[in-house]
């Protein structure tokens, strides 16, 4: 896999978009930073993170010819990479917060960011940001559900092997994201899920909050939910937000 270090980046998305418009890149191709200035997450959000302390990655790949209507099936496939790569460290109640974050109980350790490139409707190639705050402790008051592997293990991460398990992780679950293994990939996502079937509360965009349950997603990918009637919602990305 060819490799590109950087110190400091706005974005190793934007930087890979930028050099995939202007190179023939090989498959797989990896650019990491020691520090984003300008990282995001999804539909806008930031990312924050401090110099040399956490994994922060990006990753040009060609899955197989997915469908523009399948592309979804990607994200659930890197979101169970970062899961199983976390799995193996002693970290309580690991989770996936629809549709990417990845949770140790209520807090995050990290996201997901994968932007696809189409052409005819078909899928050309992807890029999947990840970042995973791994050594910091310390994180700003505007985040206050941020925790760290280091925060959660008491010990600092060898931050290398950790990247190295989580790129052969992520190369498996891009090869297998094929037609014939969409039903396992979405039931296994599915059993992920933070908080599936516990009541909850929830908001959309207009201020309106309701009591209702996460059950699965949709098959678009979109978030279901049962409310107090037992009618299912279905939700996109920023039209419902997870408040307690």
């Amino acid at each position: 896999m060819k490799r590109i270090k950087l110190d400091a980046i706005e974005s190793t998305n934007t930087f890979l978009k930028d050099l995939v418009a202007h190179t023939r890149l090989e498959e797989p191709t990896l650019v990491t930073a020691e520090m984003q200035t300008k990282g995001r997450g999804q539909v806008g959000a930031t990312w924050e993170s401090e110099l040399s302390k956490n994994l922060l990655f990006s990753v040009f790949v060609v899955p197989d010819e997915l469908l523009f209507k399948e592309a979804f099936f990607l994200s659930y496939a890197v979101s169970l990479a970062l899961h199983s790569t976390l799995a193996t460290y002693p970290i309580a109640k690991l989770s996936v917060k629809w549709p990417n974050d990845i949770l140790s109980g209520s807090s995050k350790l990290g996201g997901i960011l994968i932007e696809n490139s189409f052409r005819a409707g078909t899928l050309k190639h992807s890029i999947i940001g990840v970042g995973l705050n791994v050594n910091q402790v310390e994180f700003s008051p505007s985040l206050p559900n941020a925790s760290s592997l280091k925060t959660i293990l008491g010990t600092d991460v060898d931050r290398e092997a950790l990247l190295q398990s989580l790129l052969e992780n992520i190369q498996t679950q891009v090869r297998n994201c094929r037609p014939e293994n969409f039903e396992k990939i979405k039931e296994n996502y599915t059993s992920l899920l933070y908080k599936q079937g516990i009541p909850s509360m929830f908001k959309e965009p207009s201020g309106n909050v309701f009591i209702g349950k996460i059950v699965g997603v949709s098959s678009v990918g979109n978030l279901q939910i049962e409310l107090e009637n037992e009618s299912i919602r279905t939700f996109g990305l920023k039209e419902v937000e997870l408040i307690k």
